[in-house]
């Protein structure tokens, strides 16, 4: 959908880093010790071909399959312990604030700051994640009360394409009048969704939190300001991104702990399909999305596309310019990152485009499951 949107702008970003480091050397190096426990355990039956061995990871294969290098983690203790292999979260009083909370609120001073917006000028609050860590009070409206916002908040999730449909559900409040200055927060815990007892996919994913603030163009005074010149949304159902991890699943027949590492309980995809399949979807959307923005391609000077894989990032990049992009025109933030589901896109846009010039043009876009894609097309005010 094409909208008249010339008033409504991004006028702050901001960014929450947690504070451990996981490299690829040490995920490789448990994985391979948790690989070599199994395969000795389990040796009769393999040997009887009962049970497959499990194969070792190497930091080669994660970087050319996903150009990751590292990930950042709020908790590391019990990633990397080959008998659990899986952090070590304490519950939280109720009375505390909860840990995505905690990250978001750490995103969002970090954008009023730069927006030159103060807590109670903000009367949307929305939280847009791939999870949240429960299902009721919403997260959102905790991150209001604890910043002093008002107005109204709400979580939603749309997988990895959240960040952008929330800025879209964000602009919309706006142009209703509904909200006169909204804060979108993406605290992305992706860790505990990880299963680090699979060589397909323990690499993935990392921990953050982005923010972004959105108001109409005449109340904005950030020095960095970018209005949105069209967005488009889209969702076609596949299973090839999925997990069967809910609140159904303890009430299944004969339920045991052992159910709760089940891969299904986890993040599962089958990268090939999704690939063959998401990648034309991507490239057709933003297509007919320059075109009916009347936008020649050359006119836009940088994308922040979604940091899930490197070799997703250039094909989308090399089909919309025929040619392969340079770190300038598709900045990449994944490989010190890992895949950040949402709030990938949004790293990248709040540390590339401080050098933007007035009137230069740029893309947010953003894909995953659903399938699902989101994409806004902004100019630097």
């Amino acid at each position: 959908m094409t909208d008249s949107l010339s008033h409504t702008v991004i006028s702050g970003t901001g960014v929450f880093t947690p504070p451990n480091v996981i490299t690829n050397e040490e995920l490789v190096g448990a994985f391979n010790a948790f690989a070599d426990d199994f395969n000795h355990k389990n040796s009769d039956a393999i040997a009887r071909g009962d049970v497959s061995a499990l194969q070792k990871s190497t930091c080669d294969f994660i970087e050319k399959a996903s150009g990751i290098k590292q990930r950042y983690v709020m908790i590391k203790e019990g990633i990397l312990d080959t008998h659990r292999m899986m952090p070590i979260i304490p519950r939280r009083a109720d009375t505390e604030l909860s840990i995505t909370a905690e990250m978001g609120i750490a995103a969002a001073r970090e954008a009023l700051d730069r927006a030159g917006k103060k807590p109670e000028e903000i009367d949307l609050v929305i939280y847009g994640a791939s999870t949240s860590e429960r299902p009721w009070p919403a997260v959102a409206v905790e991150i209001q009360a604890a910043l002093g916002c008002t107005g109204y908040a709400f979580d939603m999730t749309v997988a990895c394409s959240t960040a952008t449909f929330a800025l879209s559900t964000a602009m919309d409040a706006l142009m209703s009048g509904t909200a006169t200055c909204a804060l979108v927060v993406n605290p992305e815990y992706t860790s505990p969704q990880i299963n680090f007892r699979d060589r397909d996919s323990h690499f993935i994913f990392g921990d953050v939190a982005t923010a972004c603030i959105l108001e109409k163009e005449e109340t904005a005074t950030g020095k960095h300001v970018f209005r949105v010149l069209d967005r488009r949304l889209q969702t076609h159902f596949s299973n090839n991104i999925r997990t069967n991890s809910s609140f159904l699943t303890k009430a299944e027949p004969d339920i045991t702990f052992q159910r709760f590492y089940e891969q299904d309980q986890y993040f599962i995809q089958q990268g090939r399909k999704v690939f063959k399949e998401l990648l034309p979807l991507i490239c057709n959307l933003v297509d007919n999305q320059l075109a009916g923005a009347k936008i020649d391609i050359r006119d836009i000077r940088r994308m922040w596309l979604h940091q899930a894989n490197i070799n997703m990032n250039l094909f989308v990049a090399r089909h919309l310019l025929g040619r392969d992009a340079q770190f300038d025109e598709a900045p990449i933030v994944l490989d010190q990152y890992a895949n950040t589901a949402s709030a990938g896109s949004i790293i990248a846009f709040h540390k590339y485009h401080d050098d933007l010039a007035s009137g230069d043009k740029g893309i947010i876009c953003s894909f995953g499951a659903g399938y699902s894609i989101g994409s806004l097309i902004v100019e630097k005010v």
